[in-house]
């Protein structure tokens, strides 16, 4: 799958993942009405009202970016029927043939770490008959419990050639009470993340396609902290980079260069409400909420000049 996720940013020359995270604030009211109207206020109504909302970003974009990642929270908070409108996401987006990173940021040992695997990546057994449950091509895990809960990842991720990306160095401003301590190597001093991102470096060795040069297992790095993306990008050479951060977080164009390794491939860039909630802000204002995915589309298109921009101005 990583092989997938890089034919497509060639392709489409958008290093870029749209986060499908919707909240109810989000929706147009138009339709909120309509998914009320069929279901009233309630569990079911909330749920298909972001189901419709996701839909329409999505045709609006599918053809300018290679993947797209839904986070499971924005959908958890509405219950069974909004996991049903998580996986009726992840179904359409796999109908467009994008990529479909799963945020689920799970993280456990033993037998709980293999099921959270198999629901996201892998088939479960059930009598007789294997099936996917959720059926995503990547899935965010948190490694911090250390190996125990990383390694059930791996060896789906063998068996299904899918792939995961592992928290190492997070965009949010407090990562750094943990992540930034710093720790003894042997005779070395090195941070918690640079020693994440070490074990990510060794566990992606295990688990690297018959062909190409990046793993299936990848690296979060959050686009507010360019310089630690430097250091964790030497360290982690053939590691593909979730950068999270872009946009309404405050990263931009000139913060991601050094994410990036010198073919140009290794990283892909996140941004979530600053595309599907882009006719919100001043910039997009014209298209109105009947327009939302259209300023999504526009969103998507100024995202994608930013990044090239910048990336040109280095290799020059």
């Amino acid at each position: 799958m990583i092989n997938k996720l890089i034919s497509k940013i060639r392709k489409t020359n958008a290093p870029i993942v749209v986060g499908l995270d919707p909240m109810m604030k989000y929706v147009p009211g138009h339709i909120t009405k309509a998914a009320f109207g069929e279901y009233g206020e309630t569990l079911e109504g909330a749920a298909e009202a972001i189901w419709q909302y996701n839909k329409g970003i999505v045709d609006a974009i599918y053809d300018l970016v290679p993947a797209v990642k839904p986070q499971i929270a924005m959908y958890e908070q509405f219950g069974l029927p909004g996991l049903e409108a998580f996986r009726k996401t992840v179904n359409y987006c796999r109908e467009k043939d994008l990529v479909v990173i799963g945020d689920v940021k799970r993280g456990d040992i033993g037998s709980t770490s293999e099921a959270y695997a198999v629901a996201h990546l892998g088939k479960v057994q059930v009598g007789s008959k294997f099936h996917y449950a959720f059926d995503e091509d990547f899935a965010t895990v948190n490694p911090y419990l250390g190996s125990d809960g990383v390694k059930p990842f791996l060896k789906v991720c063998r068996e299904e050639k899918k792939g995961i990306f592992l928290l190492v160095k997070t965009s949010n401003p407090s990562s750094g009470e943990l992540q930034d301590l710093a720790v003894s190597a042997g005779e070395r001093q090195e941070t918690i993340y640079e020693t994440v991102g070490r074990y990510v470096a060794e566990w992606g060795a295990e688990c690297m396609p018959e062909e190409g040069d990046y793993s299936y297992v990848g690296a979060v790095v959050g686009a507010t902290y360019p310089e630690q993306g430097r250091i964790l990008r030497k360290m982690m050479p053939r590691t593909f980079i979730l950068v999270p951060g872009y946009g309404a977080q405050g990263g931009k164009g000139a913060d991601l260069v050094h994410f990036f390794n010198e073919d140009g491939l290794g990283a892909i860039i996140n941004s979530s409400r600053g595309i599907i909630a882009a006719y919100q802000q001043e910039k997009y204002a014209r298209f109105g909420e009947a327009g939302y995915a259209d300023a999504a589309r526009a969103a998507v298109v100024d995202m994608r000049e930013d990044i090239a921009s910048a990336l040109e101005t280095v290799r020059k």
